[in-house]
């Protein structure tokens, strides 16, 4: 007789067959109590922040903080976000206390080629179709704000620009959470003169908004508001920058995010809590959740498990130098996923193409691939120690790997001086992670020390060029023009403290996405300078970034909705 092998589920049909507790017993198994939850239906809950909401008191339990990051993500991406869900499970199934906190999917990418953000399989948080639509309503406070401020900017010139604001100096444009490529670029103010003053702008995703990262940097409301006051819209006629405080704009600003600074507590497939907050663009912006669902983590858990987007050279550089900067916290272990999809893709051998399978070699058992390739494993992993800060490394384990693949990948990141754990979450859950959550736990206790790339009273040019030569592996930068003049002018504005991020392809740890590896022998080109004052940071422009993304001939968008039994499909 022939056995039919059955199709693993989808994860939409997993997340919608789980059995979710009610979010408020979730809060009060973790101590939560019940005077700081504002639910949002059976499941989902804000949990407030109070005056104890801080740096002391996060760290006063002791408790471990540990950032998930990767190496050099193909275009499907590696698994961070079920690696850290697979993790959190695993220290739950090993009888450790753990809290997640992550970033909130974007709609756009959701309906586009990525789909959900809520992990896979049966590492996934839930319930998983409110987290990739509207969840508490956080990603459309945020496009609200922003956009009141556009507005409010083209109302103070069609009323006769008092602040005499320099239309073609404006940066600040509108944004919506969707992928709309014809949006990009737009004239407004056509029509009749009482339509307001015709200009060019456009519209970025929501979570390319500056104020998306101020959400995820505030430490406190009090400083969200003060951030807000900060955000430089353009510049006057004077060369001059003028902020949402000279438009009056940031106190209705604030009133609109009131709600939105407090962090959504979920539960993942096993019950594990989860705190969702923020969302920022990981090329462009920070690419981390919140400061402060980290700080409530730290002082409701022995463990919390928190994901830095892209590679260990976006996401997890900007999380050491800019979100931890800002927070006062410094973890104790880094996880660094990788798979051997992603070594095999760095060989140089294959191209991935999103939505598209992988090409038919990459399925062969191919120890040698997963070898020339893994100069990229062994870069982030230095990138990591670089930073003081013990490095784990997660071989997120797929159905179609072999052992002899996973082994090769084993002894490399043991030469290269970190731990190694094989993580099979994605297929089994928290009992396919536990010694991954052993292993992270061993980490955790040896003695990390922060060491930042560069310091505040570097110049910005010097800074810029530090996380290009330190990080990157890059011989050097080369300035353009223009941007020497903004790199000057920022200074003589006073802007020099602030620490920088650097906008470039996530696709290779060079700023360019052609080469794969460890890219050596190369200059980091610095095309444009760009000041983010509320966020708190100078980024500079160091490829093309699209802010607005586009849909596919085939988007998921097509997928999706439900079927005859009124049961949601296509999510995923």
């Amino acid at each position: 007789m022939t056995m039919t092998k059955k199709p693993f589920p989808s994860d939409l049909e997993i997340a919608l067959a789980a059995d979710l507790w009610p979010i408020n017993k979730i809060a009060a198994d973790n101590g939560i109590s019940e005077d700081r939850l504002e639910p949002y239906g059976k499941y989902v809950a804000k949990v407030l922040l109070d005056e104890t909401t801080n740096a002391e008191t996060a760290r006063k339990r002791g408790s471990k903080y540990i950032v998930v990051t990767a190496v050099t993500p193909t275009p499907l991406g590696e698994g961070k976000t079920a690696t850290s869900v697979s993790l959190a499970q695993g220290f739950a199934q090993t009888g450790r206390k753990a809290i997640l906190a992550l970033r909130q999917p974007a709609m756009g990418p959701t309906f586009g080629i990525k789909g959900g953000a809520a992990g896979g399989g049966y590492s996934q948080i839930v319930p998983m179709e409110k987290l990739n639509l509207h969840l508490t309503g956080d990603f459309h406070a945020v496009t609200a704000a922003h956009n009141l401020l556009a507005a409010m900017i083209d109302n103070h010139l069609h009323h006769g620009n008092e602040l005499r604001i320099d239309p073609r100096a404006i940066e600040w444009r509108r944004v919506i959470d969707m992928n709309d490529r014809s949006l990009r670029n737009i004239v407004v103010g056509l029509g009749e003169r009482m339509d307001g003053v015709v200009r060019e702008t456009g519209f970025d995703i929501t979570s390319a908004s500056e104020i998306m990262v101020i959400l995820s940097l505030a430490t406190s409301f009090k400083d969200l508001r003060e951030r807000l006051a900060k955000i430089v819209i353009g510049l006057n006629y004077d060369g001059e920058p003028v902020t949402a405080a000279d438009l009056k704009a940031d106190g209705a600003m604030s009133v609109i995010l009131a709600d939105a600074i407090n962090p959504n507590l979920l539960q993942t497939l096993e019950h594990t809590p989860a705190l969702i907050h923020a969302g920022p663009f990981g090329n462009i912006a920070t690419g981390n959740s919140s400061v402060v669902a980290d700080y409530v983590g730290l002082e409701y858990s022995d463990y919390v498990i928190t994901e830095a987007g892209f590679g260990a050279d976006m996401g997890a550089e900007r999380f050491f130098n800019v979100k931890c900067r800002v927070s006062g916290l410094k973890p104790d272990a880094a996880v660094l996923v990788v798979t051997v999809r992603s070594l095999k893709s760095h060989s140089g051998l294959y191209k991935i193409v999103p939505g598209k399978p992988l090409p038919e070699g990459m399925l062969q058992e191919s120890p040698s691939d997963v070898e020339k390739g893994a100069e990229n494993l062994k870069k982030h992993i230095e990138i990591v120690r670089n930073f003081g800060v013990q490095p784990v490394v997660a071989i997120n384990a797929f159905p179609t790997d072999f052992e002899s693949e996973h082994e090769t990948i084993r002894r490399i990141a043991e030469e290269a001086g970190a731990r190694v754990a094989i993580h099979r979450g994605v297929a089994e859950g928290g009992k396919g992670t536990t010694d991954l959550a052993d292993v992270v736990a061993e980490a955790c206790d040896d003695v990390s020390d922060l060491k930042y790339t560069y310091d505040l009273e570097d110049s910005i040019e010097t800074k810029i060029e530090k996380v290009a030569t330190k990080v990157y592996g890059a011989d050097g930068i080369s300035i353009a023009p223009a941007a020497a003049k903004q790199l000057k002018r920022f200074a003589e504005l006073g802007y020099s403290h602030l620490p920088v991020v650097i906008a470039k392809t996530h696709l290779s740890i060079s700023s360019d996405a052609t080469l794969k590896g460890a890219p050596t022998g190369w200059t980091l080109p610095v095309r444009e300078v760009r000041l983010a004052a509320g966020a708190g940071y100078v980024y500079a422009i160091c490829g093309t970034m699209r802010t607005m993304p586009g849909l596919s001939k085939s988007p998921a968008a097509e997928r999706i909705g439900f079927d005859e039994n009124g049961v949601m499909v296509g999510l995923s």
